[in-house]
C-alpha cells in the first residue's frame, strides 16, 4: 500500500485586541504577524517541494483564519484550496466570552465544568478526533490518488483537533492540561502513513522566531 503523509498545520496568529475566546465565530483575521507567519509557512512548504516532497492537497477549516493561513501555500505550490468542514475549531461554551480567570469562575458557567475529562464544556474530545480521522483519512487517499506513493495533504485547521488527532494517533488517552499543548501557532504536525496506519508523528514549529510576543489568547 502506498505511503503519504497528511500534515495538520495549526493557523497563524489572530487580531483579537480584547482577549475573545472566538472559537467558531466568524471574520475573526489574522494579525500582521499572523500573516508573516503563513508566509513563512508558505515558503517552508515550497522549501520542501524544491527538494523533491510531493505535496499535492491542501485543504483548508472553513473559518477565515485557516483560509488566510491557507492562502500563500496555495499561491505558492499552484494548489486549490479546498474547504473542509471536519477540521472546523471545536465547540466551546464559552466562545464570544472575554478569555480571563474572572469570566470563567462566575456561578453561572460553574455547571459546564462537570466533568473535565471530556470535556463538559464543549464538544467531545473523541468527537474531534472522530471528525478529523474521517478527514484525515480522505486527505490520504485524495493525495496517493493525485500524486501516487509518498505524496503529502496539508490540512490547515486549529489547535485543539489537531491535538487531539496527535494524541490518538499515539495512543495517547484524550484528556489532557490544555496549557501543555505541543501545537504553537502555525506549527505542523505530521501524520506519516505507511500501510494505511499511522507509522510515525512528526512535529516541527516552521515559523519559530515569530512566536515570541505572539497572542496567547486560548483557542488563538
Amino acid at each position: 500500500m502506498p505511503q503519504a503523509t497528511v500534515h495538520l498545520l495549526r493557523h497563524g496568529e489572530v487580531y483579537n485586541p480584547d482577549g475573545i475566546l472566538y472559537g467558531r465565530l466568524p471574520e475573526f483575521h489574522l494579525s500582521e504577524r499572523g500573516r508573516e507567519m503563513a508566509k513563512m509557512l508558505a515558503d517552508h512548504f515550497a522549501a520542501r517541494v524544491a527538494q523533491g516532497a510531493n505535496i499535492v492537497y491542501l485543504v483548508s477549516s472553513p473559518l477565515t483564519r485557516a483560509q488566510e493561513t491557507a492562502l500563500p501555500t496555495s499561491q505558492a505550490l499552484d494548489l486549490q484550496i479546498h474547504t473542509e468542514p471536519r477540521i472546523i475549531e471545536a465547540e466551546n461554551h464559552f466562545e464570544g466570552l472575554k478569555a480571563n480567570i474572572s469570566e470563567f469562575i462566575k456561578p453561572k458557567h460553574w455547571r459546564e465544568y462537570r466533568n473535565p475529562l471530556r470535556p463538559s464544556w464543549g464538544e467531545s474530545y473523541q468527537d474531534q478526533v472522530t471528525r478529523m480521522r474521517a478527514a484525515v483519512e480522505d486527505a490520504r487517499l485524495k493525495a496517493i490518488e493525485l500524486g501516487g506513493d509518498g505524496a503529502e495533504a496539508i490540512l490547515v485547521s486549529h489547535q485543539l483537533p489537531i491535538y487531539a488527532m496527535r494524541l490518538s494517533a499515539e495512543g495517547r488517552p484524550l484528556w489532557h492540561d490544555p496549557r501543555k499543548r505541543e501545537c504553537t501557532l502555525t506549527s505542523v504536525t505530521s501524520l506519516v502513513f505507511d500501510a494505511g496506519e499511522v507509522a510515525r508523528v512528526e512535529y516541527s514549529e516552521p515559523a519559530a522566531v515569530l512566536l515570541p510576543g505572539a497572542a496567547k489568547t486560548p483557542g488563538a
